[in-house]
């Protein structure tokens, strides 16, 4: 495994200003010696900063970072696809089989027949995102909003509205926010800004993120199905030994999460095609996720791998040139040399 050559290449993208640092992590599944379980190996290195501005603080193994849209997959998916398992959900009935006032005043409307395959796979139609937060300060009238809004149907896209509602569904069959629900072992919902990555100075905020979300809308929401989930590289890839080893997800669960839906997706995650953040090399086998704030975690099965590369590329503004997009690539295929 080419641990080496892939921290490298993440290192001449600090040393170059590219990003202000990054934790890389990787784990190895491994026969113990009776044959009997199944060990793993893991190495985790960090480099630069956590935060540059207005402080200077270096970045750690254990730094937290908001890994943003890694929530769809660590926490909204398996949730969703265990209540399947369950019988609790039908994946292939509406929307409206938990959200019943789904467009409640127009019953022929063509978001009651959104059903939750279609919010897993994103083949639902709706828009990729909303700047939902500048339509009020109230989070249950946001939720109201984004339920009963009349949303333009299009052609399917990857959309966090999709997750809006999976998320949604998640808070009334627990009947509770999702901030009030467990995130997980090893995760969490904000973040000691002490021990947490910085990402970017929000105008809306008026102030540097660390610590809380960095999506306007999740953060508007107070909690939220598409993204708010914060952890560690050592989280990221406990929850992926999970998958690997099978522990972690329901057989019936993780079976959808590995089977293509498409050319990219599978249900949450997306599967290898030209281009893929995960690199050239992986096997057919590999799924993966990628979260706006600079974090990625991919999950080899046929390998018995996973790997997360963490970084706080929009960190003090989104609007610089990270390159973190051939970043993950080149990571990626190094990893195989």
């Amino acid at each position: 495994m080419g641990f080496e050559a892939a921290f490298d290449i993440v290192t001449s993208w600090v040393d170059a200003g590219r990003i202000p640092g990054a934790v890389l992590g990787v784990l190895e599944l491994r026969e113990a010696s009776d044959a009997s379980t199944t060990g793993s190996a893991t190495t985790v290195r960090a480099v630069g900063a956590a935060q540059r501005v207005p402080i200077e603080r270096p970045m750690t193994e254990d730094t937290w970072f908001d890994l943003a849209s890694l929530t769809k997959v660590i926490f909204t998916t398996p949730r969703i696809l265990d209540a399947a398992a369950m019988g609790i959900l039908d994946l292939d009935a509406p929307v409206t089989q938990v959200l019943s006032e789904l467009r409640q005043f127009d019953l022929d409307a063509w978001q009651r027949r959104i059903t939750l395959r279609d919010c897993l796979t994103h083949a639902s139609g709706l828009p990729a995102t909303w700047p939902i937060y500048t339509y009020g300060t109230d989070p249950d009238q946001l939720r109201a909003f984004v339920i009963q809004r009349d949303w333009p149907h299009g052609d399917p896209v990857y959309s966090d509205l999709n997750y809006m509602l999976l998320g949604f569904v998640l808070e009334r069959l627990a009947g509770a926010h999702i901030r009030d629900l467990d995130p997980g072992e090893g995760f969490a919902w904000s973040a000691d800004p002490a021990q947490a990555a910085a990402t970017e100075y929000c105008p809306w905020r008026r102030r540097m993120l660390v610590g809380t979300v960095h999506d306007e809308n999740a953060a508007a929401l107070q909690g939220a199905g598409h993204a708010g989930l914060f952890g560690t590289a050592a989280s990221v890839l406990g929850y992926a030994r999970g998958l690997l080893d099978g522990s972690g997800a329901r057989p019936e669960a993780l079976e959808l999460m590995r089977t293509p839906v498409g050319p990219t997706r599978t249900y949450g995650w997306e599967h290898p095609y030209d281009g893929w953040s995960g690199g050239a090399v992986c096997s057919p086998g590999t799924i993966g996720h990628t979260g706006f704030t600079g974090t990625g975690l991919w999950i080899d099965f046929d390998a018995g791998r996973a790997w997360t590369l963490l970084t706080n590329r929009v960190h003090p503004s989104r609007w610089s040139d990270s390159g973190v997009i051939e970043l993950r690539r080149l990571v990626g295929d190094a990893l195989y040399v």
